[in-house]
């Protein structure tokens, strides 16, 4: 007699496997950091003792909504969770407790949650749900400010608890959003926005308008394939504006100027693109490509006059300090550095193969702060080495790419966008957490997918990864 076939061997197993072994990894690596004179790893007194209580917790929940909950579920009930999590973070922001300077954590005895993890599980249904919906299109204008509403409103309330790292991760779904359709301005928008606040930071917001209008100027004039006469105008006004602060400074001007140069090139500028604006609407309203750019134009000078102020009212200090670190303003390889220059000399000095498990001085002894959770990279650089390292992105670019293959091959597209809102998740995660272990990204304090100590992150990783799972293996059967 035939035996009945498990229907579960059709599991991804690969996706499976990639999250056992990169979490059983991190374990073992927030053992060597924080073990001391203690070697055993199952001591539940200890952060890594929890931690493996939470790897079980995490293995449950997933063997539960495999196996247990209909993956129909999920799209009935995105809304439902999607305003439980909102009125988490409501609670968080009266009641949470303060730690390293945010008021992100929900504390109930000795268990502590954070919501803004969550948030990502929730707002990634919530956007599958509502983009799934027969005949969404990105082209309309009430659907784009749905997006955008859903999107913002739990940025905003993590923003308001002081956990801007939380924040940067919504990013990764302006890449599902274009996936889905969205127009190319708004990714656009998203590069000029970095540059402008990075140029407004380290040089000046006169500067940084000077550029955005030779910006606009060349994309301006390109469009309509007049590169000669773009070329020249673009350098005429750059050549002009750069010595108007000169003119400013004139004894005469100065006396009777109530204003610096940048309130002059706003006024101005600002004058400019709302007449063009109006005149294009009213004269011509088929020419969108022209109201658009006066649009971003006129958004991008007022980005810029309010840039001092989140920089210097909205951020936190150590915030502040890690960003001017990282763009070269600082250089405090002893105080505000210290951090990054404690991570980057651990892995550096794991060379190729590392000094070996529970090996590494710069683990063992400590010397690299929360290196348990936001710094866990370094310790693999030490003690795995180039190696481990290489082992650890292979990893990650397997679930993240497997993801992405799986989710371009769903038949459903709440399942497609859900998988796509996945993988952004973890590639923002893990882009941003390397890249402030070595250099390359300011310490914004995030954590590594899988791999850091925290047990609210590997939960709602965990949780993400199982519900695609769930999803794909239906979207398969159908």
């Amino acid at each position: 007699m035939n035996r009945r076939r498990n229907p579960y061997r059709n599991l991804d197993w690969t996706l499976i496997g990639c999250w056992l072994a990169l979490v059983l990894f991190g374990w073992i690596n927030i053992f060597s950091v924080l073990h001391g004179e203690n070697h055993n790893i199952f001591d539940f007194s200890q952060k890594y003792g929890m931690h493996f209580v939470w790897i079980c917790i995490s293995l449950v929940t997933a063997v539960l909504i495999i196996r247990v909950i209909p993956a129909a579920f999920w799209q009935g009930i995105s809304w439902i969770a999607y305003a439980g999590v909102i009125l988490l973070l409501l609670a968080t922001l009266a009641l949470g407790v303060s730690s390293h300077g945010s008021q992100a954590w929900i504390s109930i005895g000795s268990f502590r949650l954070q919501p803004a993890e969550f948030s990502k599980i929730t707002t990634s249904l919530a956007l599958a749900a509502l983009m799934s919906k027969y005949g969404f299109t990105l082209k309309s204008m009430p659907n784009i400010l749905k997006v955008a509403g859903l999107l913002l409103l739990p940025m905003a309330l993590i923003l308001l608890e002081k956990e801007t790292g939380s924040v940067l991760v919504y990013v990764g779904f302006l890449v599902v959003l274009f996936r889905e359709g969205m127009s190319g301005w708004i990714l656009a928008i998203g590069f000029l926005i970095v540059l402008e606040f990075i140029l407004t930071i380290i040089t000046s917001p006169y500067i940084a308008m000077v550029v955005g209008l030779a910006i606009f100027l060349l994309v301006f004039f390109f469009k309509k394939e007049e590169y000669i006469l773009g070329g020249l105008v673009t350098v005429l006004t750059c050549v002009a504006l750069a010595f108007l602060p000169k003119v400013l400074e004139i004894e005469s001007v100065a006396a009777v100027n109530p204003l610096p140069a940048h309130a002059w090139l706003a006024i101005v500028a600002s004058a400019v693109s709302v007449f063009f604006i109006l005149r294009l609407i009213i004269r011509y309203p088929r020419k969108t490509f022209e109201r658009n750019a006066f649009i971003v134009l006129l958004c991008g000078i007022l980005f810029v006059l309010s840039v001092q102020f989140f920089y210097n009212k909205v951020l936190q200090d150590h915030q502040r300090n890690r960003i001017d670190v990282f763009l070269g303003l600082v250089d405090d390889p002893k105080g505000v550095g210290y951090n990054l220059h404690q991570s980057m000399v651990a892995i550096g000095s794991g060379g190729f193969a590392g000094k070996g498990f529970m090996k590494g001085t710069q683990t063992s002894l400590g010397y690299v702060p929360e290196q348990e959770t936001d710094f866990i990279f370094c310790t693999i650089g030490e003690e795995w080495g180039y190696l481990g390292a290489l082992f650890i992105l292979a990893l990650y670019m397997a679930i993240i790419f497997r993801i992405i293959i799986m989710a371009d091959k769903a038949k459903d597209s709440f399942t497609r966008i859900f998988g796509y809102c996945v993988a952004m998740c973890i590639a923002v995660h893990v882009v941003i957490n390397i890249g402030m272990t070595i250099g390359l990204m300011p310490v914004i304090g995030i954590p590594l997918p899988f791999l850091s100590y925290g047990g609210s992150a590997l939960l709602a990783f965990t949780v993400m990864l199982a519900i695609f799972i769930k999803l794909e293996f239906d979207d398969r059967k159908i």
